[in-house]
């Protein structure tokens, strides 16, 4: 077989045919998808039948995997995967896979915040390089994925607000993007995982030397502003960057494999009834280690 990136949104999303990523990849095609990721920004492999061993394996060729906040905070014996660099992203009752969450159970409420946008793990000093989502069950309706273009965002900015935002400095935090949805996210005695991080509102890619917006729901502050203007600001940007000339939805199959870049990328999950029917995806994220976001630690900020 010889592997093929087919551009679908051109500039932005390509579909990856001609590989097998539950088996072990060579070299040479690690390279060829990284650079394909470095000239898009979203990959779709269909059709990749994946076990959880294989998914780590093969999200394991480009970097170091994050271990996410939520199995950080959870007790071992709760849960639902071995592989503790497996997100869970469904709406399961925890390992009780035949049992969906209450409408009021607070993992339920904290896992809503994902229909924001976001980009992933930048609540952390270096935020998520490349997260991989691999779908094993699709409700009938909704439940898709978006992904918005943050480098194409940019470049439509009017000059005197890309010299507004170039050099702006922002706060993001887990307990911001939770506020939006009156979900308050309790202390579980690590006070790391809840402060406010700072991160360059414009972020350079290292290899393209293309500009893009490092925008998420997690940013609730913006170093010099009062809140209520930073937050409206905030909210413009968003809307800006969202336009549906910059956005892909990606509709699930059952063993899909979608790739991206968060420095480049912000994504959501649309609506569907998570009370009724089943969704189970599987998420991997690579540490920023040589993928690593512009960031301003928060000392380095304050002085």
């Amino acid at each position: 077989m010889t592997m093929m990136i087919q551009p679908i949104q051109p500039g932005f999303v390509g579909v990856v045919t001609g590989i097998d990523i539950c088996q072990p990849i060579t070299a040479k095609q690690v390279a060829e998808i990284e650079r394909g990721m470095d000239s898009l920004a979203v990959l779709s492999f269909p059709n990749q039948p994946l076990t959880d061993d294989q998914q780590v394996t093969f999200s394991a060729n480009f970097g170091e995997l994050e271990i996410p906040l939520a199995a950080q905070m959870m007790a071992p014996e709760k849960r639902r995967f071995q592989k503790i660099e497996l997100g869970d992203i469904s709406n399961f009752d925890g390992k009780n896979t035949d049992r969906l969450r209450d409408r009021e159970d607070s993992r339920r409420m904290y896992a809503l915040a994902n229909r924001l946008w976001h980009s992933d793990a930048s609540f952390r000093a270096v935020g998520a390089g490349y997260t991989l989502l691999h779908s094993r069950v699709n409700p009938t309706k909704g439940g898709n994925t978006e992904f918005a273009d943050m480098r194409a965002a940019y470049d439509a900015l009017d000059s005197a607000t890309k010299a507004l935002v170039d050099d702006m400095i922002v706060g993001h935090s887990i307990v911001y993007s939770r506020e939006q949805i009156g979900f308050e996210v309790k202390d579980d005695g690590n006070p790391d995982n809840l402060r406010p991080v700072k991160h360059r509102l414009v972020v350079t890619h290292p290899v393209t030397g293309r500009k893009s917006l490092y925008l998420s729901s997690h940013i609730g502050e913006i170093d010099g502003w009062l809140v209520p203007e930073a937050r409206a600001f905030l909210r413009d940007l968003t809307e800006h960057a969202t336009q549906p000339q910059f956005v892909y939805s990606h509709k699930w199959a059952v063993n899909d494999m979608v790739m991206w870049d968060n420095r480049t990328v912000m994504h959501r999950a649309t609506r569907f009834d998570d009370l009724k029917e089943r969704r189970d995806l599987r998420r991997t994220s690579i540490k920023g280690v040589g993928l690593a976001i512009d960031h301003v630690p928060a000392q380095q900020a304050a002085e």
